[in-house]
Formats: C-alpha cells, sequence, structure tokens
C-alpha cells in the first residue's frame, strides 16, 4: 500500500457565472505541484463539496488526476458524504480515473453512533482498494470518531492507514500514537501543524497552502527531516494568516485572499456560503500583507 504522507493542500474550488472554473482548477493545482506540495485533495470540505453535484464532484477529481499524472503529485479524493451509498459510489469512481487514495469526513448532520460510524467507514474503504484516510473534524460535523473506534477500523480494514486529525486536541494525536505508532496521523488543523508534526504527525492536510504552499511544504518537509527549528519558526510566522483564515466559516477567508492575491478572477462562492463581511474582508487584506504570494 502506498503510504501518502508530506505537505498537502486541501484544494479550494473555483467557480466563474455559477460554474464550476475546471480550467481555473487545473491552473491551482499545478502551482501547488510547483511550489511543493506533494499531495491534492480535491472536493473536500475545503471544497465545497457539500453544495457540488455528483458529477461536479466528479469532474474535479478527474481533473486533479489528469493534472498529477507525469509528476511526482498524488491524488487524495474527497469521498464525504452523509449517505454512505453516496460516498462509496465516489470513492469508487475517484479509484476508476486514477485517485492514489480517498478521504473521507464523518457524516454530517444525521450524528451516527460509534458503530454507524465504524459501519460507514468500512464499508467505503472496502468499496476501495487504494489507501483511505478517516477525517475527524467534530467542529463541523456535530460527531467525532472516538480513539477507539479509529483503532478498531486501523485493525479491521487493511487500507485504512491514516487519519486526518482536526478536532484540535493535541492529547488526541499523543494518545493516538500511544496505542498505535504505525497509523498515519496527518495535521488537519494549520495553526497547529507544528506541534502535531513534532507529536509524530506524518503530514498535513493544509487550508492556507492555498495561498502559501511554498511555505506550507517548507515546514512540513522540515519537520520531516528533523529539523524542527526550522518548522516551529515557518509556523509562528504564518499563525497570523492561519488564525485569521478562520475569522468566518472555511472556505470563505481562503478563497477571498486567494482573489485579494490575484489567484482567483472572481470571488464566488455556492449559497449557504456568502463572501465575508466588509470588516473582516479589511481584516483579510491587512494580513496578506505581512506574506509574499509567489504566482
Amino acid at each position: 500500500m502506498d503510504i501518502m504522507t508530506g505537505a498537502m493542500t486541501a484544494l479550494i474550488t473555483p467557480f466563474k457565472n455559477g460554474k464550476v472554473d475546471l480550467e481555473k482548477y487545473e491552473a491551482l493545482i499545478k502551482r501547488q505541484i510547483e511550489q511543493g506540495i506533494d499531495v491534492v485533495v480535491p472536493v473536500g470540505t475545503t471544497g465545497e463539496s457539500a453544495t457540488l453535484s455528483h458529477k461536479e464532484h466528479k469532474d474535479c477529481i478527474e481533473v486533479a488526476v489528469a493534472t498529477c499524472k507525469g509528476t511526482n503529485a498524488k491524488v487524495i479524493a474527497g469521498a464525504g458524504s452523509n449517505a454512505t451509498h453516496e460516498a462509496c459510489d465516489i470513492a469508487k469512481h475517484a479509484q476508476s480515473v486514477g485517485a492514489n487514495g480517498i478521504l473521507s469526513v464523518t457524516p454530517y448532520y444525521n450524528k451516527p453512533t460509534q458503530e454507524g460510524l465504524y459501519q460507514h467507514y468500512k464499508a467505503i474503504a472496502q468499496s476501495v482498494e487504494i489507501p483511505f484516510m478517516l477525517y475527524n473534524v467534530p467542529g463541523r460535523t456535530a460527531v467525532a470518531i472516538e480513539t477507539d473506534t479509529i483503532i478498531r477500523l486501523y485493525d479491521d480494514v487493511a487500507n485504512i492507514y491514516a487519519v486526518k486529525e482536526a478536532s484540535g486536541s493535541i492529547e488526541k494525536i499523543v494518545e493516538l500514537q500511544s496505542k498505535r505508532e504505525e497509523l498515519v496521523i496527518i495535521s488537519g488543523e494549520d495553526a497547529i501543524d507544528f506541534p502535531i508534526l513534532a507529536s509524530g504527525g506524518k503530514g498535513n492536510i493544509s487550508v492556507t497552502a492555498n495561498i502559501l504552499p511554498n511555505l506550507k511544504s517548507k515546514l512540513v518537509h522540515s519537520c520531516l527531516e528533523g529539523d524542527f527549528a526550522n518548522a516551529k519558526k515557518i509556523n509562528e510566522e504564518l499563525y497570523s494568516l492561519n488564525s485569521v483564515l478562520f475569522c468566518e466559516s472555511n472556505p470563505i477567508p481562503i478563497k477571498a485572499v486567494m482573489y485579494i492575491a490575484g489567484l482567483l478572477d472572481t470571488l464566488e462562492y455556492r449559497l449557504p456560503l456568502t463572501a465575508p463581511s466588509a470588516e473582516n474582508l479589511k481584516k483579510l487584506e491587512k494580513t496578506l500583507e505581512k506574506y509574499e504570494v509567489i504566482k
């Protein structure tokens, strides 16, 4: 099994006149690859997957796979849903078009029990053969994958190799590492990338990397190479941006700063997401002035 680690980007989904802009999407992915990102993650929660049609979702995965073909970058496709059969369908499509792995967020709204989560993830992972990553983000989905459930899934399902941890709990990271050292833990919280990596994490899936892939890749690679001093320095330099990018619901702020930086031609979201407030837009502009955005 291909154990994918390193610097990963939770890709935004660009829109133009209400439709997914696949041409811009390809250009954004190429920029990620050029600036050192190891893995791109299309149509995760940052990609507004909850408001995309299934065709749009699959189109984005296909563009990501085609763009990364012939490069060193890999694709972990988002395949999350609160309906297990829908997640299985997307996961199988991702595998069929050449994705290297699957990332699947916990079901939102329906709040399954831990047994429900176990059966949900087992069904999706066993519908494909490629590597599979769990995604724990209770602040967005209202349900957490408990440590014992993560361990059970890791032990029972051969292709489940990793968890993206976005609970914000360093203790959860330490607990998981203490129980299953081989389980790959991926940071899902930009502000605490360094503490997670220093505690044994093997990479990150970053929102901030959409705008600064060069710095986020350097941070992760420094940690994995044992240069913790440099990684800590970069993490601290990025703190103000990491923080302000969550002044409103993700991906509202990250798309706004990409538009400000000229990486997006239009600033569009899918309802119910809307553009940031005038006050927050000014805050984002002011914070972005501290950083050099390489196009």
